[in-house]
């Protein structure tokens, strides 16, 4: 019987994300406080002797199974670094919108070397898993673990993970696409340039609730103002949310377009859900749990 393996593949969520600077060769420098929702996209492999993707879910008809698709990519990104890699046939139930800012292509990438990785009996802090998450894309690597940590750099420096305190949250997406190097030009600056903006707040492993509320209000994302630029929706979905009863916190995750609100409970969050539902049937709208 061939081997059969299943993974989540969690949305990644940017808490905080500050743009440190533009580096002379043209990317941007991060700091992140990331950590994923309890929702995301379902992948399985079945072992076989050739590669190969085929998609279904609401969101599978913005997405395509060619050589571009993020899984097979990763695949073959561990190909060149694995002998003889076992692989098989894959399968994506796609549920999260496309150039959502919440990471998704990543996260089926990075679920995609952690089905192989048990395929091949390696280890996914085996230095050519995590090169080849590198080599697929920028947040590939955090997903790997999808655990909360700070991201650095452009994504390949990953702080020790963090145990953080449950958030309850709603995720809202406008259905519009929110394109991340047209939000990088937004932005403006040039190469070499540093910013002047404050400080990243320092996130602990041994936060209360509280602390970590406080240390995220002192946060913000950078890319935010531009992607609002470029898609007032965002403007409109994060008004939406600020309005709502016990709101503890309101901000866009990565790129956009999606905006995440905190909620004191899963019922404030599963009303916060229910009613912007009402409002905006239009809307992706999901309550989830952060951690």
């Amino acid at each position: 019987m061939a081997w059969v393996g299943k993974a989540r593949a969690r949305a990644k969520i940017n808490l905080t994300l500050h743009v440190l600077g533009r580096r002379d060769d043209g990317y941007h420098d991060l700091e992140s406080l990331v950590t994923f929702a309890a929702l995301g996209d379902e992948l399985t492999l079945v072992e076989g002797p050739t590669l190969s993707l085929s998609l279904s879910g609401p969101q599978a008809h913005a997405l395509t199974a060619g050589d571009d698709n993020h899984i097979l990519k990763a695949t073959r990104e561990l190909q060149t670094r694995v002998k003889d890699l076992r692989v098989g046939k894959f399968h994506l139930i796609k549920t999260l919108p496309l150039a959502s800012g919440m990471g998704g292509g990543s996260a089926d990438a990075a679920a995609a070397l952690r089905l192989l990785a048990k395929l091949n009996h390696l280890s996914l802090d085996d230095h050519r898993v995590m090169d080849a998450a590198k080599a697929t894309g920028a947040d590939v690597p955090v997903c790997v673990e999808s655990r909360p940590r700070i991201m650095r750099g452009i994504g390949e420096r990953l702080d020790t993970p963090l145990i953080l305190p449950r958030l309850f949250a709603v995720l809202v997406n406008p259905h519009k696409t929110s394109a991340t190097p047209e939000v990088f030009a937004k932005i403006g600056l040039a190469r070499g340039e540093t910013s002047r903006l404050p400080a990243h707040p320092v996130f602990t492993a041994a936060m209360t609730e509280a602390a970590l509320l406080s240390a995220l209000a002192e946060g913000r994302n950078d890319m935010e103002e531009a992607a609002i630029a470029l898609q007032p929706a965002i403007d409109q979905v994060r008004r939406a949310i600020a309005t709502l009863p016990a709101c503890r916190l309101v901000r866009m995750s990565g790129s956009g377009a999606t905006v995440f609100g905190l909620f004191p409970s899963c019922r404030a969050a599963a009303y916060a859900a229910k009613h912007l539902k009402a409002v905006h049937p239009e809307w992706w709208i999901k309550p989830t749990l952060f951690g």
